[in-house]
This record gives structure tokens, C-alpha cells and sequence, in this order.
């Protein structure tokens, strides 16, 4: 209940849901409020008709006073100075005051709403004009989506899935991005932007799981597989449902593919939609234990393969193995799986005459050295070098010259895998080799567990930077001569790069 009563001579307001359009759905609270209501309101297009008005009709009585709001344009254009969105404001700015003029005169008005009075619909706009100085009383009703659901007759969502609800009419790119990212979704408002909703799924990989369903509870009420829909049969009163994916099988396929996913420096935040998706489509996923277990369990019945982070090769054999025999498999690499990572190893063994047939893909992920950058500041706002530090796929003597390259070069450094548990002494011989060609002011961002429970980022410089405070989760920032660090009035120090270089 909202608002607050101003007098008896005040009426009272009633948002009425009316549920999805079998009047058998009315709540009992709905025919109450409809019963005890001196007004009935209720919006409709020009041509007059009101679904609303129907599905109420066996509750009106012939002394209710109706007040009928009639939408003054739906989908055209208008010469209306505030264009679309402006003669709709209009319109409900005067059907607000022609409902308040009723309260005012201390009568009871009940605005029916088709489904729920709050959930995409008409009522919203009188509720946010009037409910602040009338006593308002919203009467929940059954959603298109619960209506949808019941009459495909399967579960929506199970368990830790997550329901996403989307109106058909946001862009493609940003539709296929939330549908790739989801378990279960519903996407409203269909109509004309059927073949968008449509495309959209197909390139989320979930156009085979999609159901349609048309006027659910209705007359003419339709479902079936949303492949098979027609296009130009759909009306606006329709919707398209991703159900839950709990107790289904993985499908038999002749040969599957290989996605090598990023995902990013610490987890889930991290994900990118696309990655995500990736990933909650997958039959398998693949990769070193400690970057598996990062990633949230998005689907009961996955199979999780994890192994040491010193087997690469077999590691890529393992999955092209699985996706030969129909799996769909996704193998997880931190940050970007093309930087230090995983898709190297991945693409090295697809290249082999056994494997020519498999798919296979790569999708970005955030890079560590671009987490720890943003943490710091922007140190990488200009040129920059990544290099890594491990000496066990490359000789020293390359790191080596790779580091007075890039010094001479005076581009900031990132620097990968600096230290380990074996390897101890190559930040020392790394920061004693930039010392004779680099300024020891020069600026050093230290950052360790980027985006993790354990983060900690820290501006040193190159002369204080001590080797013993370097681990395996730490990224190293060398600045470059240009880079600048300051401390804020909070205390923190931040870097950047001038990108005007002089």
C-alpha cells in the first residue's frame, strides 16, 4: 500500500492485475477491488476494444462509471513536438488527472491491467503519477511469463538458475548478449521484432531450446518450437521462452567444438556475456584446477576436467578429443586465453591433420595486465610491451634482450609471471637490468590477486621494488619515461601515461 489518505472525502486507488486473460485467473482480491470500485478505468487503442475490459467483463455492473483511455497513437509516427515518447507523456498526463478528478470526489477507482499491474504494463504510468497522493493499494496478478510457462507445461527456472527477462524491442547485439548469458529467459514483446528475437538466439547457440508462445490463457492461444514460427505470424501478444535446462540431456551430435574461454583475471565479474554463455552452453569444460574453479557451476550435469597447469599440450588433446565425439567443450584460461594462455596450446594441436575437422573458437577475455592497469590508474595509456618472466618455454638470455628492447624503446612494461615457488631470482635480474637504462623514480605498479577476495595493488618504484614481496599472482607495471604517479587526497597513489608523448 502506498500513499497516504487525505480525508474521507478522498477515494481510494486500485492498481487490479487481471492475469494473463481467463477471467477464471482473477484473484479473489482482484474481484473485490473490482466489486467495491465506483470507477473502472481501463486503457484501449482507438479502435475502442479493451482486453482489459474484457477479461473484468463478468465482475462490471451497469451502475460502474468507465473510464476509458484511449491511447492517442501505438507503434506510428507523430507531429507531436516531444515526438513518440512526448504525446505518450501527454496522454498520460491527462488520463492521470481525469482519474484524480474521480478521487478527488471521493470516488474508489479500479485501473485494470492486463497480467500484472507492475510488470510491462499500462497501469505503471497512473501509478507513478497518482499512488504519491492517493491511498493506493496494487493488486499483484499472473504474469504472461507464469502463463507461458504453465501452458508449455515446463519448468522456467530450477534450482540456482537464473531467469532473465528481456523485451524483444532492445538492440540485437545487447539481445544476444543477455541470452547467451542466461539459463532461462523470456522475451516480451515480440510482434515485429520476431525476426530480431529470432536471429538474436541463433547466435547465442539457443535457438534449438527457444519455445514460442501465443496468447497464453487467450482465444487463439499457439505454442510450438520457435524455429518453426512463422514470422509473419506473429502478433504482439506472444512471447519466446528459454525453460529450464536442469534434466536435459546433451544432445547426440557427430562432432561437437572447442571454445578456449577467457575469463578474465579473478571470476565471475569477470565474465563477459559472450564468454559466459560460452561456458553455460558447454557438455564439458576443461582446464588447469585452480582457473575451473573459478567459474560458478551454470548447469547441473556438466562435466568438469581439470589438471595441472604444466600440461598444456594434453590438456588441448583432451578436449579436440572430446568435441570429435560430439561434445561441445569449452576450455577455461585465465584473463585473455590468447595472452600467456591457453589458446596457443589449443590452436597448436587443432593444427594437426587428426584434428582439421573440429571447430574451434576463441573468445576474448580481460587481460591481467589491463585489470591491473585500471586498478592503478591507466600506466598502459600509451605504448606499452607485455613480456613474460618465466624462463622455463624461453631462455633468459631472450628475456633478457626482450627487456632492454622494450627499455630502449622507453614503452611501459607489463610483466608476466614474475616469480614462482622455482623461480626466484628473475625479478631481481630484471629489475637490476632496467635500473642501468630506466630511471630508479621510475614508477612500478605491483599488483597482486587483481579482482580476487586477497587484492593488492601498490605504486613503488623501480629502485624500492623488492623481489621477495613478487609471486606467481602478481603482474608487474614498469613506467615507462613518461608515466606519472600522484597521491590523491585520499592517499591513494595513482599512474598514467600521457598519451601525448614530448
Amino acid at each position: 500500500m502506498t500513499g497516504t489518505p487525505a480525508g474521507n472525502t478522498v477515494g481510494k486507488l486500485y492498481g487490479v492485475g487481471l492475469g494473463p486473460g481467463d477471467p477464471e485467473l482473477l484473484t479473489l482480491a482482484a474481484v473485490k477491488a473490482i466489486a467495491s470500485a465506483d470507477v473502472v478505468a481501463y486503457h484501449s487503442a482507438r479502435h475502442g476494444r479493451s482486453i482489459a475490459r474484457s477479461i473484468a467483463a463478468p465482475h462490471l455492473r451497469e451502475d460502474h462509471v468507465e473510464e476509458r483511455l484511449v491511447y492517442p497513437l501505438t507503434v506510428e509516427t507523430t507531429d507531436h513536438p516531444g515526438g513518440y515518447r512526448g504525446a505518450l507523456n501527454d496522454f498520460y498526463e491527462e488520463a492521470a488527472a481525469r482519474l484524480a478528478a474521480h478521487l478527488d470526489a471521493g470516488r474508489t477507482v479500479a485501473v485494470l491491467a492486463e497480467g500484472d499491474p507492475l510488470f510491462y504494463g499500462s497501469y505503471q504510468h497512473m501509478h507513478k503519477r497518482l499512488a504519491h497522493r492517493y491511498d493506493t493499494t496494487v493488486i499483484p496478478g499472473v504474469t504472461s511469463v507464469s502463463a507461458a510457462a504453465a501452458r508449455l507445461g515446463e519448468p522456467l527456472c530450477e534450482a540456482e538458475e537464473v531467469l532473465t527477462i528481456v523485451p524483444g524491442t532492445l538492440p540485437e547485439d545487447e539481445l544476444t548478449a543477455r541470452l547467451a548469458g542466461t539459463d532461462s529467459a523470456v522475451v516480451m514483446k515480440l510482434g515485429r521484432t520476431f525476426p530480431t528475437v529470432r536471429r538474436a538466439l541463433e547466435r547465442a547457440g539457443r535457438l534449438e531450446d527457444a519455445r514460442y508462445v501465443e496468447r497464453a490463457f487467450m482465444a487463439g492461444e499457439r505454442t510450438e518450437r520457435l524455429a518453426d514460427v512463422d514470422p509473419g505470424s506473429v502478433p504482439y501478444f506472444s512471447v519466446a521462452v528459454l525453460p529450464s535446462r536442469v534434466d536435459e540431456e546433451p544432445p547426440v551430435r557427430e562432432r561437437g567444438e572447442v571454445v578456449v574461454v577467457g575469463t578474465g583475471p579473478a571470476g565471475a565479474p569477470w565474465l563477459t556475456p559472450e564468454s559466459r554463455g560460452a561456458l553455460l552452453n558447454a557438455d564439458d569444460l576443461v582446464g588447469y584446477t585452480t582457473y575451473l574453479d573459478r567459474v560458478p557451476v551454470l548447469r547441473p550435469g556438466q562435466r568438469r576436467h581439470g589438471s595441472d597447469n604444466k600440461v598444456e599440450s594434453e590438456r588441448a588433446e583432451f578436449a579436440l578429443d572430446l568435441a570429435r565425439r560430439g561434445h561441445r567443450v569449452a576450455v577455461v584460461s585465465g584473463g585473455d586465453p590468447g595472452v600467456f594462455a591457453m589458446a596457443t596450446a589449443v590452436l597448436e594441436v587443432a593444427s594437426e591433420p587428426e584434428y582439421a575437422d573440429v571447430p574451434v573458437r576463441v573468445l576474448p577475455g580481460v587481460t591481467a595486465a589491463n585489470a591491473a592497469a585500471a586498478a592503478a590508474g591507466a600506466p598502459l595509456g600509451h605504448d606499452y610491451a607485455t613480456i613474460s618472466l618465466s624462463d622455463r618455454l624461453k631462455p633468459w638470455d631472450v628475456i633478457a634482450d626482450r627487456l632492454r628492447a622494450a627499455a630502449g624503446a622507453d614503452l611501459v612494461i607489463a610483466l608476466y609471471n614474475p616469480g614462482s615457488k622455482s623461480r626466484t631470482h628473475q625479478v631481481a635480474a630484471a629489475r637490476d637490468l632496467l635500473l642501468e637504462l630506466r630511471s630508479p623514480d621510475t614508477p612500478v605498479v605491483v599488483a597482486r590477486d587483481v579482482g580476487g577476495p586477497e587484492q593488492s595493488v601498490r605504486v613503488l618504484t623501480l629502485k624500492t621494488l623488492d623481489p621477495s614481496e613478487v609471486d606467481m599472482r602478481t603482474l608487474l607495471l614498469i613506467g615507462s619515461s613518461q608515466t606519472r604517479a600522484v597521491e590523491r587526497g585520499d592517499g591513494r597513489t595513482i599512474t598514467w601515461t600521457p598519451r601525448r608523448y614530448g
